[in-house]
């Protein structure tokens, strides 16, 4: 019994599921676009996480990737991804929750989801785009600042 106990206090995080939420891939000015080009187009990527609890220990990760490729205003390719993953949480101080949830899950689908957006680059005609590796720390930290500061003008405006 004693054994029992102790494996359910043992801090556990698991994957469950990995899923494509959504997949779009543009390339609006195909076959034109697929054309050599001198230089290469300025690339944007938006990144963004977000969790929705399932049940206790259950909770939805989603990271969300918008690359776009530009040419002056012309549109090159826009690509995006909405890539989930079902997380089991168990044995985790309740202050540890939020880092897990926006840092380490996001960090155990990134790989999978840098190469769905590397093919469907490639697919669509372009080499593939090989996101660099992201500092979901560093994104968590500046969104707990951008909160706390929200927070605070609510509070003032009350």
């Amino acid at each position: 019994m004693a054994d029992d106990n102790n494996q359910a206090a043992t801090p556990s995080l698991n994957i469950l599921a990995q899923y494509t939420k959504d997949l779009s891939f543009e390339n609006p000015g195909a076959p034109r676009s697929l054309q050599a080009r001198d230089k290469a187009p300025a690339i944007n990527i938006n990144v963004n996480v977000n969790a929705n609890p399932l049940s206790d220990a259950d909770f939805d990760v989603i990271l969300t990737l918008n690359a776009e490729a530009k040419e002056g205003d012309k549109i090159v390719f826009a690509a995006e991804l909405v890539y989930g993953g079902v997380f089991r949480i168990t044995g985790f101080p309740q202050e540890h929750m939020l880092p897990l949830l926006f840092i380490e899950c996001p960090r155990l689908l990134f790989p999978f989801a840098r190469q769905i957006i590397a093919d469907v680059t490639r697919n669509g005609g372009f080499p593939p785009l090989m996101i660099d590796p992201i500092d979901f720390a560093q994104m968590f930290t500046q969104r707990m600042a951008e909160e706390q500061a929200r927070s605070k003008v609510q509070v003032l405006d009350s």
